[in-house]
């Protein structure tokens, strides 16, 4: 069966070669669907309100660039993400913006969706594939400004713990070393690789453990509980993923410290913002997911439509990069009625 399918794309390609349109139907200038709009997917790397946000923006860029969208979440980790992507080129999609689980080992997948569809990363890069390009921010220097509101928070130092879902993606592990090195003070360094396995101390900082959930949040927030179980004078936590913060508000509830320990933040959850609001939660780092969804629709029907990423404002390092901002009690208000219009909860 599958030499059959390879022969038939294989066919296809050279039909589109000869047509001057690169899809994977020789019979349409835009898309495989029977309207001729381009059909392009959206694939997380999880189940997360970050992604709602996200699939708010496919959404809208699915109107605004005439597009056919689909959007998935897959729940079960990289098997279930390798299942969704080799379900979508079986069925022929156009284009495919991914979120790579863990970039490293999925390059084989990675490369052969690139053989059959535009494929671009999202959020989570994966440079050593043959993506056509990434849309997201800059994980290390958005890090830095996680660390600096550690260091806002906490001034004199002390113990600080850090969460994640998993450090296998590259915007993890990108996104914890910033962090690291801006709540150490040191200069910044992309290059730079901290054992995430060990206790880390410089001056007046202990970053006393990175904890992994691999996106278990009965493990995530177990993990908090633990920490505050092993270190009673803690000073800080910092959640990087944004289901993180609203497990450690509500450890720290449960243990009667909170507003006590200092919650730093990544991304918008509902809780966080509200935790900012009221106090218990320092700051947070937000990225655009909007924007990551709208603006993935708009390149890859771009391309569907044969522009070039040139044309369609990439630059040539093949990377849009979407800022991150900081977020804090003079401007969390503001941000968060902005949120709200864009998915529509106003």
């Amino acid at each position: 069966m599958w030499r059959s399918y390879s022969f038939a794309l294989g066919f296809v390609a050279l039909a589109l070669l000869i047509s001057g349109c690169k899809n994977s139907n020789p019979t349409s200038s835009a898309g495989n669907s029977e309207s001729g709009r381009p059909q392009v997917a959206f694939v997380t790397n999880g189940v997360a309100s970050f992604w709602v946000i996200a699939e708010a923006g496919v959404r809208k860029g699915g109107e605004e660039f005439d597009a056919e969208v689909e959007v998935h979440m897959p729940a079960e980790g990289i098997s279930d993400q390798k299942r969704i992507v080799e379900d979508l080129l079986t069925k022929g999609i156009d284009g495919i913006a991914i979120s790579p689980i863990d970039p490293d080992n999925q390059t084989d997948l990675l490369n052969k969706a690139a053989r059959y569809c535009k494929l671009i990363t999202h959020d989570s890069d994966a440079p050593k594939s043959n993506r056509l390009c990434y849309i997201g921010m800059d994980n290390y220097t958005a890090g830095r400004m996680c660390g600096e509101l550690v260091r806002e928070a906490i001034p004199s130092g002390g113990k600080v713990a850090i969460f994640v879902g998993r450090l296998e993606q590259d915007n993890a592990r990108r996104r914890w070393q910033g962090t690291v090195d801006a709540i150490l003070g040191r200069p910044a360094d992309p290059d730079r690789r901290d054992s995430f396995e060990s206790e880390i101390q410089e001056g007046d900082w202990h970053i006393v453990g990175t904890y992994t959930d691999q996106f278990d949040r009965a493990k995530g927030k177990a993990n908090a509980e633990d920490a505050l179980s092993r270190h009673p004078d803690l000073a800080a936590m910092v959640g990087l993923f944004a289901y993180n913060p609203p497990l450690l508000l509500e450890a720290l509830k449960q243990a009667g410290k909170l507003g006590q320990v200092k919650v730093i933040a990544f991304d918008e959850a509902e809780e966080t913002l509200q935790g900012i609001v009221d106090g218990t939660v320092h700051g947070t780092v937000v990225q655009n997911p909007y924007e990551y969804g709208r603006q993935s629709v708009r390149i890859l029907a771009g391309l569907c439509r044969g522009k070039t990423l040139v044309e369609l404002g990439v630059p040539e390092s093949k990377v849009l990069d979407i800022p991150a901002r900081q977020i804090r009690q003079d401007n969390v208000e503001a941000f968060w009625a902005e949120l709200k219009q864009r998915v529509g909860n106003e």
